[in-house]
């Protein structure tokens, strides 16, 4: 099978590309190797994937350019995977109108360049930031969409509409997966857990939001690979799937098991809660159980040991 991956060079695109170059398919990536964070780490990942010696190529060039996508993609591919995107909440409210251009336009470039290649199946990174700030729980793909609560949540929503209309319109057949706070091994270091490591082992305090109730549902990066590869193998329709860790965790419980596992104390920089932030994300995971066979193996606290541990083969 010949995979081509957008974000190919980030946390969850190398991840996923990494486990299908290992049972022998051709994986064709595109990343622009931005600086949104360190482009280092990127570049790295990619080195990794082609150290693993299958039949993988890295092109380097930027979603927003639509020539960059059709050079990358060549003569097409057997299914698309769209990863990248301008990720992160509280710097959407920031930037705005860059996040609406690579998230949305970008997608539409995808989408475009499947239509004029009559390529039918994609495979799509949305979020559970869709959901907004919703009460009921746990959060389930029927529930209504109607108040994303920052940019980067209406962006994601969006491709999810666009999705609909180029299936609708084109017989492009597609997943969105709606990734609930991806964790583990190599991850992001703006995000939470990566950041709160390094600060702790640093003895700095760690900025801390609100009273410690806010919750997340947590979601190892093995499983979220797993799903993302059973997706790639049973794309078809026009479907919306959560891939969650089916295990909530809330702040101050996140810090405490840091703290258990780093076994040194974490000082408290408290902040208010942040614009965009919502209180709380659950996934119902029944209908990846149904369609995919996914099931999240890995609990947080096993997680988090696994995330400390490769962080101390950096030092």
């Amino acid at each position: 099978m010949r995979v081509f991956i957008t974000g190919a060079g980030g946390f969850i695109g190398s991840r996923v590309a990494g486990a299908l170059l290992a049972r022998g398919d051709e994986v064709v990536g595109l990343d622009d190797f931005n600086d949104f964070y360190d482009p280092a780490i990127k570049r790295r990942n990619a080195a990794d994937l082609k150290k693993l010696g299958g039949a993988f190529v890295m092109h380097e060039g930027d979603l927003r350019q639509a020539d960059d996508v059709n050079a990358a993609l060549g003569e097409g591919a057997d299914v698309l995977v769209n990863l990248a995107a301008r990720a992160g909440v509280r710097p959407s409210l920031e930037q705005p109108v860059l996040y609406t251009d690579t998230n949305v336009r970008g997608l539409v470039h995808v989408l475009e360049a499947m239509r004029e290649r009559g390529l039918k199946k994609l495979v799509h990174a949305s979020s559970s930031s869709v959901y907004g700030g919703q009460e009921k729980v746990p959060f389930s793909e029927d529930d209504p969409i109607n108040l994303p609560w920052s940019p980067y949540a209406a962006t994601k929503r969006s491709n999810e509409l666009m999705l609909a209309t180029w299936h609708h319109l084109y017989g492009i057949e597609s997943h969105a997966l709606r990734f609930f706070t991806v964790f583990g091994p190599g991850q992001r270091p703006d995000l939470a857990i990566a950041k709160f490591i390094s600060l702790i082992d640093a003895g700095k305090p760690i900025p801390f939001f609100g009273d410690g109730t806010t919750g997340r549902d947590y979601t190892f990066i093995d499983d979220i690979v797993r799903g993302v590869v059973a997706s790639i193998d049973r794309v078809a329709g026009c479907e919306i799937i959560n891939l969650g860790g089916d295990e909530p965790v809330t702040l101050t419980e996140m810090v405490e098991t840091i703290e258990q596992v780093m076994g040194k104390k974490a000082e408290l920089d408290r902040k208010p809660v942040q614009p965009g932030d919502v209180p709380r994300t659950m996934a119902d995971v029944s209908k990846a159980r149904r369609m995919l066979g996914y099931e999240p193996r890995t609990s947080f606290a096993e997680g988090i040991a696994k995330q400390y541990e490769w962080y101390r083969t950096l030092k």
